[in-house]
């Protein structure tokens, strides 16, 4: 197998998306240094860079040098990992919660989210089955029921902390994935009536996802209560008009805008940059899916292909799912807008994946 160079496109728009994500923190940032003080904001600002870019470009410089055959020979047993480590939120001593969710483990000052390597680890694990299994994808026994047993067990931990976002993110990529490699088109809609079966038995349970679907239905919705955020969103987003006010000048995250520097974001990308701004935003982002998709497609075997697919996915449906939540297109979900939002967690498996992206961009 004859190597070359990293794919040079990817690479520089990952790195356009990073540091075009680091000034949008920034100057999202600034609401809470007048609320908080400098140290507050440079701990929010260089937090980011010293956990989230500083870890990520290590892990980037790992994976991007680890032969991406190696990711199939361990995946269950990093899978499992993952999961563990998810798992270890309900843990009394090291788990984390903040606003009625066990999404974190706390050691120390040290915050981690597992829940992200989880998507990873099941991206991995589902690229691997799909590649031993591809002449039985097609059969109920051997692969839509082993589909569904992997990803309701992965998501069963989602389920409980809640994690509804991070759920959803992975079951549609897994979907897709499946889908890639060979599935019928009747097992992708069976899928798929199930799926929106259990989001409706969810709703039942978990009033706050109720809430939230009622919401994006009909958003004139308790709008000063569960329909806040995303009429502020609206606010932000439609004040930017064309050209935006100009960089660090929104005025909904001083006093309006709820997590400016989290799942809204984009709202305020949309207020200062205006819909120019916006749309060379999700340009970059689309530029990523088109040059992913070009060295995955060209990658040397399934596996390859199916990470390489499975890791580009995973991080464009996250990021269209922030991206239509903060307009109003779908339900807020509280999932970061990766390379930008607020969360270390986030950004380094990002750059993590990349990184395995980038592996494979060698061999094609």
């Amino acid at each position: 197998m004859k190597m070359r160079s990293y794919d040079k496109p990817m690479l520089w728009i990952v790195c356009v998306l990073v540091v075009a994500g680091f000034f949008i923190l920034s100057s999202a940032s600034l609401g809470f240094l007048n609320k908080n003080g400098s140290d507050f904001y440079y701990g929010i600002v260089f937090k980011q860079i010293g956990f989230g870019l500083f870890g990520g470009a290590v892990l980037f410089f790992i994976t991007s040098r680890i032969h991406y055959r190696n990711w199939k020979k361990y995946a269950l047993p990093f899978f499992l990992v993952s999961l563990i480590l998810t798992l270890l939120v309900f843990e009394s001593h090291i788990g984390f919660e903040h606003g009625g969710a066990k999404r974190w483990i706390k050691i120390g000052s040290f915050f981690f989210q597992p829940s992200e390597l989880l998507k990873f680890g099941f991206i991995v694990y589902l690229s691997s089955w799909i590649a031993s299994r591809r002449n039985d994808i097609k059969s109920f026994k051997f692969g839509l029921l082993p589909f569904l047993l992997i990803t309701g067990f992965a998501g069963a931990t989602l389920i409980f902390e809640p994690d509804i976002g991070t759920l959803g993110v992975m079951a549609i990529s897994g979907l897709f994935l499946f889908f890639i490699g060979g599935s019928r088109l009747r097992q992708i809609a069976m899928i798929v009536l199930i799926g929106i079966a259990l989001l409706f038995m969810l709703a039942q349970f978990k009033p706050h996802l109720m809430s939230r679907i009622t919401v994006f239905l009909n958003p004139s919705f308790d709008p000063q209560g569960a329909g806040y955020q995303i009429r502020q969103s609206l606010i932000s987003v439609g004040s930017g008009e064309f050209f935006g006010r100009g960089f660090g000048m929104s005025v909904q995250k001083f006093k309006y805008l709820p997590e400016p520097m989290g799942d809204s974001i984009f709202a305020v990308v949309g207020e200062e940059f205006g819909f120019f701004g916006s749309a060379l935003l999700i340009g970059l982002f689309l530029l990523f899916m088109y040059r992913g998709f070009y060295i995955s497609f060209r990658a040397p075997d399934i596996f390859a292909r199916l990470l390489g697919s499975g890791i580009v996915i995973l991080i464009i449906v996250q990021s269209f799912i922030n991206i239509g939540a903060t307009i109003g297109v779908l339900p807020f979900t509280g999932l970061p807008l990766l390379f930008v939002s607020q969360g270390g967690s986030a950004l380094i498996v990002a750059l993590a994946e990349v990184g395995v992206l980038l592996n494979i961009s060698k061999y094609i």
